[in-house]
């Protein structure tokens, strides 16, 4: 027992000993992982400010540098340099080394380096060569001026930060993730850059926005200077090759062709788009064919292909670099400030070490001049000691040198004495006088430079854009964008049934009733017998309540389409009638409109796309003393408010039937029209030029550079190209004048039509190369003046005033019109048209529209209780 207590007693103490020794995790995790994160953020992600590298393109751009003989290396010999600086392996340099040179700017490229159009990637290091480019050569390298330290295993130094003389972040753009931090630094434009650094020394004020190697479209209204919070919007170059076909130029930053198809593709499996097939044509540049089926609109499917695909992306920029390695957040501005400012410094510090050295050289110049001059070198024939031979230069040269800028150091002799006899006796003074004026001129020069530092930066820049801005103009085209609203341009791509008894809707009640083509984007609308409304998404299979007595695909703030209802809120009790727009709602959510009484009940419904209100009979019940039991109700007579409001008192007797007796025509004042020439769009929100009111049948006229002239529907989601020159409401008895140049007989012509065959395309110039559009004109009777050219030693004819009603009558729009004149023509000019009244349109007592949207946004129902003062008794 004694035996086993002693060893109960030592295992106690082991244990003891065991749990002293454990470390907790939470110690390690505080001390391990922070030097990890650190490591990651200083070493690996983030780029420094002071010279735009991340360490691994640093060590790079040195190893290239030592390597630099003019000729191209083998990227595996420049990975294998690189690596005596940096501690990962191969692979990492060699993909920033490919980094790099696909930017085009730091390194000559030679091979197969990849594609950012397609995405290919670059053949394997030991197949690709490169060299340093000279503009690195020029802006990256200054030995002088640039701060070493020793690399990670002693053995070499490597710069701590290279003198970068230029933007080199902005321009080459930045992006990396560390630990708990990213950056995302956009590449800008190269010349803009340059531009913006001297407006800086100048002290204006500049702005940067980015610019993409794959070129695009870009949005940079909430750009937010790089900083964090910003977002840009960007979008594929798409234009239409024909009316089934369609054309992508350019890509977004982010995506090559391959993603881009792929996008497109599965855009197209999951029904938001039609597509026939995709052609990619890229080579050098970007060609891809989006080929259409027949029927589809070309400017619908661009809309749907910015909504439902990669060729539109928005990128969220995060200004983040090391500086004093610290992690730093600032905007693209005051990284071109900064990188400015230090590009200042550099050029002073150079400009500095350049002074000594040619103060230097002017000195032992000078020095050697003296000492040859004055033959001080026989006054060292009798010395037989090097520190007499010293000391007797010294002597010899003490009346000579006051003029000197320091004093003569033993350095300074030793030097003299190094001079060979052969250089002494062939000694021309000069040539030694040139050359110490020569350097005076230089050491004025440079001083100059250093007294108007900001004046020399300036012509440092704009030298760096004469020399290397050539052939890098701005790539990405800068507009602001219109919002697409994706469910007006997806593909109903499915199908929507009804069971109305039950109350489901749904895309799978396949035998059941038929409502309408949808997308699985919509929102579908519904009306129930007993006066509730819902919005609810489209689904498979969902119940809405019974008795449904409408159902469609509801369009968020509509306002045109105009609901007509007749209602009892009680069993036995009167009868109202309403008219109202859905505006916005909340989804799923049920509405009361006749009541939220258990006998309410719809008499009568109808929904109008346009406004309409018809005429129908209401028949009552016989009862007791009624005198009249059969009435036609027009609903034009009732005003449209909310949904929310009772309406109007039909009658207070039972009512046996409603039956239709007149379809109606729209109530609603025609709607207007603008063109905002920013997004080159139309709108109904005041953006823009008011192109007029339209009702249900009017068309636009447009016309175009190319000379196509065509009338076509004001539909919201038309594109409309930038060589328009004519865009209005197109009245199909106003002449449209032309003046047209016909290339084969080489004279001007001037023809006056009428559009005879709306919807349809047609051309009003020749087919000849050299023929082209001189001008249009929409007024109903204009004036032209034409300027001649000045025939030489002669006063020029002149000008001819050109009344075009009187000059030629309305022909066919085929016609090539008559000849404006025989002369050679210098111009052509539109003047004030000749006075015309134009015939007043007669139109119909407008209703108006009392706009509920405040109600609806509030998602308030409101009803209105009528008392006698406000109803309108119908019977």
């Amino acid at each position: 027992m004694e035996e086993n207590e002693e060893l109960n007693d030592e295992s106690l103490e082991n244990q003891d000993e065991s749990q002293d020794s454990l470390v907790k995790v939470t110690g390690m995790y505080k001390d391990w992982f922070l030097d990890y994160a650190s490591y990651v953020i200083l070493e690996r992600a983030v780029p420094a400010i002071e010279d735009g590298f991340k360490p691994v393109q640093r060590r790079i751009m040195h190893a290239l540098k030592e390597l630099d003989d003019g000729r191209y290396n083998k990227v595996a010999n420049v990975v294998g340099h690189t690596m005596q600086y940096h501690p990962h392996g191969d692979a990492s340099i060699a993909d920033a080394m490919v980094q790099l040179g696909q930017k085009d700017l730091l390194i000559d490229t030679q091979g197969n380096w990849g594609n950012i159009l397609t995405g290919d990637g670059a053949a394997a290091s030991r197949y690709i060569e490169a060299r340093l480019s000279k503009f690195a050569l020029e802006v990256v390298y200054s030995p002088k001026i640039t701060e070493w330290q020793l690399s990670y295993d002693g053995r070499k130094k490597e710069p701590v930060h290279l003198p970068v003389k230029f933007p080199l972040l902005l321009a080459q753009g930045a992006e990396g993730i560390a630990v708990g931090l990213s950056t995302k630094i956009l590449p800008h434009n190269f010349n803009e850059l340059i531009d913006a650094s001297i407006k800086h020394l100048k002290g204006k004020r500049f702005t940067l926005v980015p610019d993409f190697p794959t070129a695009g479209i870009i949005d940079v209204t909430n750009y937010n200077d790089g900083m964090r919070g910003g977002k840009i919007r960007v979008r594929a170059k798409i234009s239409t090759l024909d009316k089934n076909t369609l054309v992508i130029n350019e890509i977004p930053y982010g995506t090559n062709t391959s993603s881009l198809i792929d996008s497109i593709l599965k855009a197209n499996d999951k029904g938001k788009i039609k597509i026939k097939r995709i052609e990619d044509n890229t080579a050098a540049e970007v060609e891809i064919l989006v080929h259409l089926p027949n029927g589809i609109s070309p400017d619908k499917t661009i809309d749907a292909l910015y909504a439902f695909t990669a060729c539109e992306s928005s990128i969220s920029p995060l200004g983040c670099v090391i500086e004093d390695n610290k992690p730093l957040f600032i905007g693209v501005k005051e990284m071109l400030e900064r990188s400015t400012d230090n590009t200042v410094e550099l050029l002073k510090a150079e400009l500095e070490i350049q002074l000594g050295e040619l103060e230097e050289q002017w000195h032992f110049a000078s020095l050697e001049r003296i000492f040859i001059e004055n033959r001080i070198y026989r006054d060292i024939e009798e010395e037989e000691t090097w520190e007499g031979v010293i000391a007797a230069i010294d002597k010899g040269l003490k009346p000579h040198i006051s003029h000197l800028k320091r004093e003569v150091t033993k350095d300074d002799i030793v030097r003299l004495t190094e001079i060979r006899i052969k250089r002494i006796s062939k000694f021309d003074l000069e040539k030694a006088q040139q050359l110490i004026d020569s350097l005076e001129e230089r050491i004025a020069e440079t001083k100059h430079h250093l007294e108007h530092l900001v004046e020399y930066a300036i012509a440092y820049f704009k030298e760096l854009k004469k020399k290397y801005g050539e052939g890098r103009e701005r790539k990405s085209e800068i507009k602001i964008f219109d919002d697409i609203e994706a469910t007006k341009v997806v593909i109903r791509n499915t199908k929507l049934y009804v069971n109305r008894e039950e109350g489901f809707i749904g895309t799978s009640l396949k035998r059941d009733e038929y409502v309408t083509d949808c997308s699985d984007i919509d929102d579908i609308i519904v009306f129930t017998q007993k006066g509730e409304m819902m919005v609810t998404k489209v689904d498979s299979k969902v119940f809405v309540g019974k008795n449904i007595i409408h159902v469609a695909v509801f369009k968020k703030k509509d306002k045109r389409t105009t609901y007509n209802m007749i209602y009892k809120s009680m069993k036995g009790g009167p009868s109202y009638v309403k008219r109202f727009n859905v505006t916005s709602m909340t989804r799923d959510k049920i509405y009361d409109l006749a009541g939220d009484k258990a006998s309410s009940e719809v008499l009568y419904f109808s929904a109008n796309p346009n406004g309409e209100a018809e005429v129908v009979t209401i028949m009552l019940r016989q009862s007791g003393s009624i005198k009249k039991l059969k009435w036609d109700l027009d609903f034009s007579d009732v005003l449209i408010k909310g949904r929310s409001s009772k309406g109007n008192l039909v009658t207070k007797y039972a009512v046996k039937r409603i039956e239709l007796k007149e379809k109606g025509v729209s109530t609603l004042k025609p709607r207007k029209i603008w063109f905002d020439d920013v997004v080159n769009r139309l709108n109904v929100d005041g953006r823009g030029e008011l192109l007029g009111e339209f009702k249900g049948d009017d068309l636009l006229l447009v016309v175009d550079q190319k000379g196509i002239v065509k009338t076509i529907p004001p539909d919201l989601l038309t594109r409309f190209s930038d060589d328009m020159i004519v865009l209005e409401k197109w009245n199909p008895d106003k002449p449209i004048s032309v003046v047209h140049y016909v290339g084969d007989k080489e004279r001007f012509y001037l023809k006056r039509f009428l559009i005879e065959n709306p919807n349809k395309e047609e051309v009003v110039i020749d087919e000849d190369p050299k023929s082209y559009l001189e001008l249009v004109s929409t007024d109903w009777r204009p004036m032209l003046e034409v300027e001649f050219i000045k025939p030489r030693g002669k006063d020029p004819k002149p000008n001819l005033e050109v009344n075009v009603e009187e000059f030629i009558a309305v022909k066919g729009i085929k016609a090539i019109g008559n000849q404006l004149t025989p002369e050679k023509v210098k111009s052509i000019n539109v003047l004030s048209p000749l006075p015309y009244e134009e015939p007043k349109e007669t139109r119909t007592e407008d209703i108006e529209v009392v706009d509920e949207e405040q109600i609806d946004n509030d998602d308030t129902d409101i009803e209105t209780k009528n008392d006698g003062s406000d109803q309108t008794t119908l019977f």
